[in-house]
């Protein structure tokens, strides 16, 4: 405490606010100068080692957007921004930044460090450096730093699902940019699964003609990307030191394919794209050499195209009923001694693996590609579930990645904010400083854990045209949504990835995101406005509640209600303590220009129930109601697996509350049902699916008076 509170005295001593070196993902190394400012002017020259060329064009247009210099770039010379190599100077990736009122010096140990001290010196200008427009009334000035800096993480990644949404290249560029930005080096493209095949194969042209759509006339869904734009896509991102890591999915997650080439499968049926998203029981048939045949001259195209050593292949979520029933699968089974269908999928992987070990590449793939049979090719394990499952990898030798929908699934909601966004919900909600607590420990060259990554699916996209664009008036609705689930919880991630985890403080993340939103702003991202926070909630003798609120942005400005209704940008402007009569009356919320976050609310205190498990809904009926009632509850995201469950009432008037008849419905199937005469409903799922809504049904009779009563739900 005591040093950092007199490296922020330093600072100040030096006219250097905290604000300007609100660097993220922070620095292992910073020393602030009591030197004069560097000052950018259109005269001032790029001078760079000959291998840097990209990445000083790269720096020149994206100063020009702003400032309107277009600096010169020099071969060699040691004026202006000068840009070295020096392995020396440590591992990959690492950089130095050195920065005087003469010149600013980023010497890489790589062209990768070298792109990362570029980064950073964008984030020591002023935040509207990365505005598409010019800013003729700002001074471009970098503070007298030295920097030393090097990530703690070889692997800091995203995947983005084009599967089920398919994204055109385009947004894939402008997500390599900021992914960029905050040092993220993997960009896996899960270009495979039930609802799309996105990657142009020559040998296999129905592939994209068949396999990439969806729906019929003007409901028709999808798209590929050619040979030649994914070389683009891969050109583009290896500038800005992101490697791009093709997902081709096998043995499930497959129907596109097989809808394309029906002889892929167990059965030879045939079938059509889906437009619902579900996972389908197809299978790619392993027990047949035309299946093998088919991986082996995609991969060969594969990584022709991609340089990327890893290539992912999947193998998640399959169940094995195919292969059971397939006599061909069967005679494998018999021939290789394999006791049980899923040890076929261990089979499958350890001959591909092989097969691409031949190429120099590795396979990468989701956690049950070492949980699914017997693997003994070094594999690399994506684990999705829990953090600590990673001890599976330890236990087979393999390497591991961290994803886990805990954590890391950013197509989960930040909050259960009534009015959030259409997303996933089979997992409670990812909160950013839940992402930046994710456990990471600190890395060696002999640690089992490379990383960690975040997923973004798209399923979300395949319940209806809600969030897609509309044609005629070329909207981007989709790609605002992706945004707005990826930031700012990408930027916790670049943190916990790059720094080791001793260092790590979320208040001083919090006070650099604060200032970072900035940026955001400059970089035209539509982030998730931050509700306010609550500093401090006082009951009155007169039994009223102030309230002390503060922004969790640097310029966000907090308005507020206090009739239940939600703040807009036109509410009284929050500028003190404010005094209410009913607190669950009073929303405020965060006017970030003209976008407003959601409001905060003041919840009812559920926890004497916690016995009961979670929170399902509140009813209320009128005491001059006496008649037969239905309701629908949500239970998604609450049924979290196979399991017994059992639902609890709980008056709160007195009345106990009369279930005739009950129903638990998965997507609208009956998945359990009965009658009760008392507070409780019990009821096992054996069919759960992720991703999959849930939802109870009551019917019961109410009472000649007043009722209210709560429902909480748990797994027994």
């Amino acid at each position: 405490m005591k040093k950092t509170l007199l490296s922020l005295l330093f600072l100040f001593a030096l006219g250097v606010s905290a604000r300007e070196l609100a660097l993220l993902p922070m620095p292992q190394k910073v020393v602030v100068k009591q030197e004069t400012e560097f000052v950018l002017s259109p005269k001032t020259p790029i001078s760079f080692d000959a291998s840097l060329e990209p990445q000083a064009i790269y720096l020149r247009d994206l100063v020009r957007r702003s400032t309107g210099y277009t600096l010169p770039l020099k071969v060699g010379g040691e004026k202006g921004i000068v840009m070295r190599i020096d392995p020396k100077i440590g591992k990959s990736e690492s950089y130095r930044l050195d920065v005087n009122a003469r010149r600013v010096t980023v010497v890489g140990a790589d062209a990768a460090g070298a792109f990362y001290g570029i980064q950073t010196l964008l984030q020591l200008l002023p935040p509207n450096i990365y505005d598409s427009r010019l800013q003729p009334q700002t001074r471009w000035t970098v503070p007298a730093v030295d920097i030393a800096d090097a990530p703690n993480r070889p692997w800091r990644g995203l995947m983005i699902d084009v599967a089920r949404y398919f994204y055109d290249t385009d947004f894939v560029k402008r997500v390599i940019d900021l992914m960029a930005h905050y040092k993220l080096n993997k960009l896996q493209m899960h270009l495979i699964d039930d609802s799309g095949w996105r990657l142009e194969i020559k040998k296999y042209p129905l592939l994209t003609q068949v396999g990439a759509w969806a729906g019929a006339k003007e409901h028709r869904l999808g798209g590929f990307y050619t040979q030649e734009e994914m070389r683009e896509l891969i050109a583009y991102a290896g500038v800005r030191g992101v490697e791009i890591i093709p997902e081709i999915e096998f043995p499930a997650h497959i129907l596109s394919a097989i809808a394309a080439y029906p002889w892929l499968s167990c059965t030879g049926e045939r079938h059509e794209v889906p437009v619902q998203h579900f996972i389908s029981r197809d299978l790619l048939c392993v027990g047949k050499e035309s299946s093998f045949d088919f991986l082996r001259d995609v991969l060969n195209e594969v990584v022709e195209l991609f340089p990327s050593p890893i290539i992912h292949i999947g193998g998640d979520e399959a169940v094995y009923d195919r292969w059971a029933a397939c006599p061909h699968c069967q005679a494998v089974m018999k021939r290789e001694g394999i006791e049980k269908p899923d040890g076929l999928q261990g089979w499958l992987t350890n001959r591909v693996a092989r097969m691409m070990k031949e190429k120099q590449r590795t396979c990468m793939g989701w956690e049950e590609v070492i949980m699914r049979g017997e693997v003994a090719e070094p594999v690399i394990a994506l684990f999705w579930h829990q953090v600590n499952d990673t001890i599976q990898a330890v236990k087979t030798g393999h390497k591991a990645v961290l994803t886990p929908a805990t954590h890391l699934y950013f197509d989960f909601p930040e909050q259960k904010t009534p009015g959030e966004v259409q997303a996933a919900t089979w997992m409670p909600p990812i909160s950013l400083e839940k992402v930046y607590s994710m456990p990471l420990n600190d890395y060696s060259e002999a640690a089992t854990v490379l990383g960690a990554q975040a997923c973004y699916w798209s399923d979300q996209f395949i319940h209806g045209r809600k969030l897609q664009e509309i044609d005629v008036l070329d909207e981007n609705r989709s790609e605002r949504y992706a945004e707005y689930l990826l930031f700012p919880r990408l930027v916790a991630l670049s943190e916990i990835c790059w720094i080791n985890e001793g260092r790590r403080s979320w208040e001083r993340f919090s006070k650099s995101n604060a200032y970072n939103y900035r940026r955001l702003d400059a970089l035209d991202v539509h982030y998730r406005v931050p509700e306010p926070r609550i500093v401090n909630k006082t009951t009155n003798a007169d039994k009223t509640t102030s309230f002390e609120l503060a922004s969790a942005m640097e310029e966000g400005v907090i308005v507020y209600t206090t009739d239940g209704t939600h703040p807009t940008r036109h509410s009284a402007r929050y500028d003190g303590q404010v005094t209410v009569e009913d607190e669950e009356l009073f929303h405020a919320a965060t006017l970030s220009g003209r976008r407003v976050s959601l409001p905060i609310y003041i919840y009812p205190d559920y926890s004497a129930y916690a016995a009961l498990g979670e929170y399902v809904g509140k009813h209320r009926t009128l005491a001059d109601k006496v008649e037969p009632v239905t309701e629908s509850f949500d239970l998604t995201g609450k049924i979290r697996g196979n399991g017994n469950y059992q639902i609890t009432a709980v008056s709160q008037t007195g009345a106990p509350p009369i279930f005739q008849h009950w129903e638990v419905r998965k997507r609208g199937e009956i998945m359990a049902d009965g009658t009760a005469n008392d507070e409780k409903i019990e009821f096992s799922i054996t069919q759960f699916e992720a991703g999959t809504p849930f939802t109870l049904k009551v019917s019961r009779q109410t009472q000649p008076q007043k009722q209210e009563f709560l429902l909480f739900i748990k797994k027994r």
